[in-house]
């Protein structure tokens, strides 16, 4: 991957600011080499290649005046799910580096490995949601995440997400989430909740 452009710089700069202590994300932050202000660039280049890949691949919620975002992934062909999986590894070993790419993986592969038995297998994902911190404790999030959650409701999907952090978990429960386990990521050495919700069924 020789070039890469900001397709959304100031969502992505939201999520990068609303996302910097969560320990999934802090971690990914600290594998890049360089120095802090380049660490930070470097998570602004990868939310917002998160969110053209949600685009591209699943989903991407963007509201006027909402300064952050809703990344969703749903279930791929093999064809389709493996060239996601290149293009995501290119990224990050062109633009954040060879440590950073091996940090990305043994996370993920740990966390998908739980999915097994605990997720729907067509289920869709909530990758990534996030809001600028002045924007934070107005309940516009909720604006962000409603509208695939109407959609899978419709087509009567499951949806799932993960947190590592606990003050989220109320949030997402108004929502329709419910825990379905609390597991520990040993990369990051840090719990987080597994989260999934029925479609709701409007009476």
């Amino acid at each position: 991957m020789n070039s890469f452009h900001l397709h959304y710089p100031a969502e992505a700069a939201a999520l990068e600011a609303a996302l910097r202590t969560d320990p999934f994300y802090a971690t990914m932050e600290r594998s890049v080499q360089g120095t802090h202000q380049q660490q930070r660039e470097a998570m602004v280049r990868y939310m917002d290649y998160s969110m053209q890949e949600g685009n591209r691949y699943g989903a991407l919620t963007l509201v006027p005046g909402i300064a952050g975002a809703a990344v969703w992934s749903r279930p791929m062909s093999p064809s389709m799910a493996k060239q996601c999986k290149q293009e995501k590894h290119a990224f990050l070993q062109s633009w954040m580096g060879e440590s950073s790419l091996q940090t990305y993986m043994r996370i993920v592969d740990f966390m998908s490995s739980q999915l097994t038995g605990n997720v729907d297998e067509g289920a869709w994902y909530l990758s990534i949601l996030g809001l600028s911190p002045e924007q934070q404790g107005r309940q516009l999030g909720q604006q962000l995440i409603q509208p695939i959650l109407a959609e899978a409701d419709a087509e009567g999907v499951h949806t799932f997400l993960e947190t590592f952090v606990a003050r989220n978990k109320s949030f997402y429960q108004r929502l329709g989430f419910a825990e379905k386990a609390i597991l520990h990521e040993p990369v990051t050495n840090s719990p987080y909740w597994l989260m999934v919700r029925s479609p709701q069924v409007k009476q």
